[in-house]
């Protein structure tokens, strides 16, 4: 029934794009007047723009000029026009949409057309990309379009200053990582002065590759945490504890990635552990031994759940996690919860400590702050439910500018992994005779390194793009129409020749094995690139050399061009039958993956911008997917069936079954994220709450009034517990409340002899502290000075308030780890978490109050010229189960010259954590810094 309204009316999909289509026609019918117009006529309409909005016009009354002037300012700044089908997808962007567009469709561009027109409100858009080389390229490259208009480019890599990143989010236009920009605001909300702060607002986010960062990399939270103790003994004892085990010591759960100690297994180690002294009392289990218990656990998992050269590599003597999306090696990152440490000493390299959760966001909840929020890939509708449900954005597929003309061919399943490599092999073989270039695609790095190892054995080469001559053997082998037996690899451990790799692999006869093809950012085009080819042959020419060498290279890779075009085949069948195969980019696939999306990844490098392709899936029962995922009896049942050594089933049945075994994979990854967010939504919520309350801190010059009601709702506190509302005088605790009285306030009042006062009530008791402590306070206050006084509040507050949260986020963290259980006892750990953690949320307050007044009852000043806190020491992460790379360090600063050690009015500002200008060996904190 839908399906025939859907033919009648049209899809939803349909009708979103119809509804564009007049503005589209409105876009072209201003070109011919925006073309008759000067550069600097065209380019004051960028003012023009932003007056109409200073008058109270809408963005989207002024969608149509300002388009119609993007596509005239391309044309003329970067030699490209957007076609309709851009212009389109720029309208979904600008309406808070996900625009699927394919490869090769220009998506850089597309974002040019929504980023112009919302930058002209003058908050600020980010466009957010996956690494820092296509935040570098599209900014530089784009950035010319935006200068030309009268806007300004900013850039947010890594290894900017606070100076730089500040200057780049003023800009009208800012390209940045998604971790960047994670990692800047968690900063920012751990700054002591709003003078310091990077970012200005969330105002508008289009973010590329929408999939790969909204999606795949929303299971784990940004963190910024410090180094804890060293524990390298615990987990190198454990490490030698776990060859030990036998089979029947542990259950694996390969489906839901599990490993578990059986009854066996503990009893096993309990033995091993005391021995080794590391037992607290008689069981594994008991409360003394929950340290111990998950270091083990970790130690299990690195050694029956992670694999060498899959899950991460050794280089350098470092573990180093691989992206199992893009098949990158990510340097820096490293697991959580003493994962990677347990890595390290398995593979017997260099322990580094464990670290502390300073402040943690994950990108689902940073990326809903934004104002709007759009997004574009070649692959989202596989995820459309979660794009919607998790970030209210619907995913409309815009349609290529010319038809797609790959030809997607059914898989080939064979019973056996051998037997599946043997066919690739083959198949590898036949096209690369025809000079038709191939790329294979694995999941991981040792499936890339087996295929290589059969292809040498086939007698192929790997090249060496490290030899200056490997390119030049790739084209002569092209020009003379033989095939070089050549392969180049593409995984982590040949990433630095990755963009060069990419850009070669549709040469005739090029094969080319990468694992996966998510944001590579460089588009594979037939006969070769001529932008990196020219770059690369004529950098050292000049003038009309430089000419005639590029006119050589765009007429030699034209030539390519058609050789891969008619690379292609005719079948012929016995019964007279035949089948005619493409030329251009042929696409091989090794196995599935969980995924559909990486799959259309992998598919989608063929036949951009309506050139011909094919695309083929090779599998085999015994690969992790169908082996995992599939029937039980899929095997046996192609025994019966008579399928014979060598002998492929090609059905679209099993395509069908096979798709049906990756939706039920990707509904249960889902539920995981969906479930993991309901969490995370709760420390979200508490989060949002201090960050506010900070930034509102920070913004308010004097905090007298706010300490002075804390340390009156803490003097109310202690009243009501030591005098409960109406009990007797003889039931007061009066020696208490004095004792809470001193140790808090410092003050050394007779609360006992006021209790014994006829007719006193706790009320005039509590007034009575009030008054002591607020006197003491204005005392203190005028010895001090109220510059100082104000400024050691608001530090205080903030200091105490910081610490309070790291603590309260690691409590959190542990809740979360052993909230599940509680589903034993028939309670929804969901609702037993968000009661907890309102609990502790609320005892957070009560310590801030109390740790405050405190702090602030029994500070005596050493030096009165005092600095801003200082930042800790943090290691950006992106965690659980990743964390990651060092991006902060508070280093000792050198003093200038003419400073005096003993005049500390020369001395300056003085960071907290730099030598003290006294000469005294200590850090200035600890010296004349010091509270």
């Amino acid at each position: 029934m839908l399906g025939a309204l859907s033919r009648f009316f049209g899809s939803s999909n349909d009708r979103r794009l119809k509804s564009h289509q007049p503005k589209v026609a409105q876009v072209n019918a201003l070109e011919a007047e925006l073309s008759a117009l000067s550069d600097d006529q065209l380019r004051a309409r960028t003012a023009a723009f932003r007056q109409q909005l200073a008058d109270g016009a809408d963005l989207d009354d002024l969608l149509v000029p300002a388009f119609a002037t993007v596509r005239e300012a391309a044309k003329r700044v970067l030699g490209m026009r957007p076609f309709d089908v851009q212009l389109l997808g720029g309208m979904v962007l600008h309406e808070r949409g996900i625009a699927e567009m394919k490869t090769g469709e220009g998506k850089t561009l597309v974002a040019t057309l929504p980023v112009y027109l919302n930058a002209l409100a003058g908050k600020g858009v980010h466009v957010v990309t996956v690494n820092d080389y296509l935040a570098r390229r599209d900014a530089e490259w784009m950035g010319r379009l935006y200068s030309f208009l009268g806007l300004s480019t900013g850039i947010i890599v890594h290894g900017l200053d606070d100076d730089e990143r500040r200057a780049a989010y003023a800009c009208d236009v800012t390209y940045a990582t998604n971790n960047e920009l994670g990692f800047d605001y968690l900063r920012d909300n751990m700054k002591y002065d709003l003078a310091q702060m990077v970012q200005r607002g969330h105002n508008f986010a289009i973010v590329d590759e929408v999939d790969s960062i909204l999606v795949d990399e929303a299971r784990t939270p940004l963190i910024i945490s410090g180094p804890l103790e060293d524990r390298s003994e615990l987990y190198i004892t454990l490490d030698t504890f776990i060859p030990k085990l036998a089979p029947e010591h542990f259950e694996l759960d390969e489906k839901q990635r599990t490993v578990a100690l059986t009854e066996a297994g503990n009893e096993f180690l309990e033995e091993l552990l005391k021995q080794a002294g590391l037992l607290k009392g008689e069981s594994l289990y008991d409360v003394e031994n929950v340290s111990v218990v998950h270091h083990v656990q970790q130690a299990l998992r690195a050694h029956k759940m992670f694999t060498r050269d899959k899950d991460y590599i050794v280089h350098n003597g470092e573990i180093v996690i691989i992206d199992e999306f893009t098949g990158r090696m990510m340097p820096g990152r490293r697991y959580s919860e003493g994962l990677h440490q347990a890595l390290e000493a398995k593979e017997h390299v260099q322990i580094q400590p464990e670290n502390q959760t300073l402040a943690s966001i994950t990108f689902q909840n940073y990326f809903r702050m934004y104002g709007k929020l759009a997004g574009m890939t070649g692959t989202a509708l596989t995820e459309a439910d979660e794009f919607l449900d998790i970030y209210n954005l619907d995913v409309i597929e815009i349609p290529t500018n010319l038809p797609v003309a790959r030809q997607d061919e059914d898989d080939e399943v064979y019973r056996t992994a051998p037997e599946k490599y043997k066919a690739v092999i083959a198949e590898i073989e036949r096209a690369h005779d025809r000079l038709q270039p191939v790329l294979v695609g694995t999941a991981s790095i040792e499936k890339s390194e087996l295929l290589a190892d059969l292809l040498k054995e086939a007698g192929f080469k790997q090249i060496d793009f490290n030899d200056p001559a490997a390119a030049e053997k790739l084209y002569a082998s092209a020009r003379s129409g033989k095939p070089s037996r050549q392969f180049a690899v593409l995984n982590a451990r040949f990433h630095e020749q990755e963009a060069f790799i990419v850009a070669e692999a549709g040469v005739p006869g090029a094969i080319t094995i990468a694992t996966n093809m998510a944001g590579r950012g460089t588009d594979i085009k037939l006969g070769g690139n001529v932008d990196m080819r020219v770059a690369q042959e004529t950098a050292n020419l000049e003038g009309s050399r430089r000419d005639d060498k590029e006119a050589d290279i765009k007429a030699e890779i034209a030539k390519f061009r058609e050789a891969v075009l008619s690379s292609g085949e005719t079948i012929e069948f016995e019964n007279g039958k035949t089948i005619e195969r493409p030329g251009g980019l042929y696409i091989i696939g090794t196995e599935r993956h969980e995924s559909r999306r990486i799959d259309n990844q992998l598919r989608g490098r063929s036949g951009r911008q309506g050139d011909p392709g094919r695309s083929k899936f090779f599998l085999s029962i015994q690969d992790d997917l169908m082996r995992i995922f599939g029937s039980d009896r899929m095997d046996g049942m192609l025994q019966k069936l008579g399928l014979k050594e060598g002998e492929a089933i090609i059905h679209p049945w099993i395509n069908k079954a096979v798709e049906r075994s990756q939706k039920k994979v990707e509904a249960r990854n889902f539920d995981i994220r969906k479930n993991l967010l309901k969490f995370d939504n709760v420390m979200n919520d508490q989060r949002k709450v201090i960050f506010e309350q900070r930034l509102e801190l920070l913004e308010e010059g004097d905090l007298a009034e706010t300490v002075v009601d804390m340390r009156h709702g803490v003097i109310d506190d202690m009243v009501s517990a030591h005098i409960p509302p109406n009990a007797y005088a003889e039931q007061w605790d009066a020696a208490g409340l004095a004792t809470d009285v001193q140790e808090t306030l410092g003050l050394n009042l007779p609360v006992q002899e006021w209790a014994k006062e006829e007719g006193i009530a706790d009320e005039e008791i509590r007034e009575r502290i009030k008054n002591a402590s607020d006197s003491a306070m204005a005392s203190k206050a005028a010895r001090f000075g109220p510059d100082v006084m104000r400024h050691i509040e608001k530090a205080l507050v903030l200091q105490t308030l910081d610490g309070l949260w790291r603590e309260h986020l690691s409590t959190l963290d542990h809740l979360r780890q052993v909230i599940g259980l509680r589903g034993y006892g028939q309670r929804d750990p969901l609702n037993e978490y968000k009661t907890e953690a309102f609990e502790l949320f609320q005892m957070l307050l009560g310590r801030l109050r109390k740790g405050v007044t405190g702090q602030l009852a029994h500070v005596e000043l050493v030096q009165q010229e005092q600095a801003p806190p200082e930042l800790p020491e943090m290691r950006p992460h992106h965690e659980d189960p990743f964390t990651g790379e060092d991006d902060f360090e508070v280093e000792a600063s050198q003093l200038p010259a003419g400073v005096d050690p003993k005049d500390p009015s020369t001395w300056g500002r003085v960071p907290r954590n730099a030598n003290c200008p006294c000469g005294s060996g200590k850090k200035f904190k600890h010296c004349h810094g010091k509270f």
